[in-house]
């Protein structure tokens, strides 16, 4: 069995105080050697993580300790390695950038479709189906029949929607993505904009591919993941791409035969957008990361977490001792 538990979630919740939620939340991270990204907004909250088992559901029982989250779902998959490098909890506008006030799926939100209903829904030749994510997402997999809007970005989508009254008006809208959040956003704004029959796949593509059963599946090729799996497919078993980072797309076996290609540097994809600034400077991290490696020791990005901690407990320490030899107060 894989060793390291990978659990995605999200809630759209009013947390006003959220700033205040940042460090807690990082240090019990860093505590139990889990990894990945968690975004906090005053719109609520978002992550994907990764590490022993044990040590992920210690976090996710910590965020659920605050009773606005306590009702907090998630998925879970695994890994045989940790898919993340480092743990990061950054504080946002939003925690998935639609870029367009007064979006709240708190307020308005499309209806539900569960996974094991989405096939036939979707089916129903009056639905218009639509894919929330990104060009290069959409590239490796999705479901059959959808429409591909071509953003490279998510504030892209309302620009896209502004022009697709045609296609749109007066009929069923589906709309799905990774694992459920973008999705709703999109709904929400749709609700905005007049929409009114706009559904939504509960728990994104992540979850159907993890509830239905691969021979009665719609779905076509691989999901795009945020993270070193790089994409996973049916039962969320990871699959057969890479990615190259110096742009972040996924990437095949014969991208990487091609002569654009360079480990960590350059693919056939981004070679000719990037400067001679840009590939000197991939060429010189990828230096850094290998030496590293032959080394025996991590890269320096993947230490400063705990490095962090290191200096939290000092500075935490430092303050007990100056407490305990400052002068009691008079209180009469």
């Amino acid at each position: 069995m894989s060793s390291f538990l990978v659990a995605a979630f999200y809630k759209f919740v009013a947390l006003p105080d959220f700033k205040a939620l940042q460090s807690g939340i990082q240090e019990c991270a860093i505590a139990n050697n889990v990894m990945g990204t968690i975004l906090l907004a005053d719109e609520g909250i978002n992550g994907t993580v990764a590490g022993p088992e044990a040590g992920v559901r210690a976090l996710l029982d910590f965020i659920k300790s605050d009773e606005r989250i306590a009702d907090l779902e998630h998925k879970e998959s695994w890994a045989d390695q940790n898919p993340f490098y480092r743990m990061k909890v950054r504080l946002k506008k939003e925690i998935v950038t639609l870029g367009v006030e007064g979006v709240s799926p708190t307020k308005k939100v499309g209806e539900y479709v569960e996974p094991e209903d989405w096939n036939a829904f979707i089916n129903d030749p009056d639905v218009i189906v639509v894919d929330t994510r990104n060009d290069y997402e959409v590239a490796i997999g999705t479901f059959k029949g959808a429409i591909d809007p071509e953003t490279t970005s998510f504030r892209e989508l309302p620009e896209w929607v502004e022009g697709q009254d045609d296609l749109l008006k007066g009929k069923k809208i589906a709309m799905f993505c990774t694992g459920g959040i973008r999705c709703e956003k999109s709904t929400s704004f749709m609700k905005e904009q007049g929409f009114e029959d706009v559904y939504h796949l509960k728990g994104g593509i992540l979850k159907y591919l993890e509830t239905v059963p691969e021979d009665e599946s719609l779905w076509e090729g691989e999901c795009f993941v945020f993270d070193q799996r790089v994409s996973v497919g049916h039962g969320l078993k990871q699959g057969p791409y890479d990615l190259c980072h110096a742009c972040r797309h996924p990437i095949t076996d014969e991208d990487k035969q091609s002569e654009l290609f360079a480990k960590g540097v350059s693919c056939p994809r981004c070679y000719e957008k990037q400067s001679t600034q840009q590939r000197q400077r991939f060429i010189e991290r990828q230096k850094q990361m290998e030496l590293a490696k032959s080394r025996g020791v991590k890269h320096i990005a993947a230490d400063q977490d705990n490095q962090k901690l290191k200096k939290r407990e000092a500075q935490k320490e430092h303050a007990a001792r100056s407490n305990q030899n400052a002068p009691h107060e008079n209180t009469h």
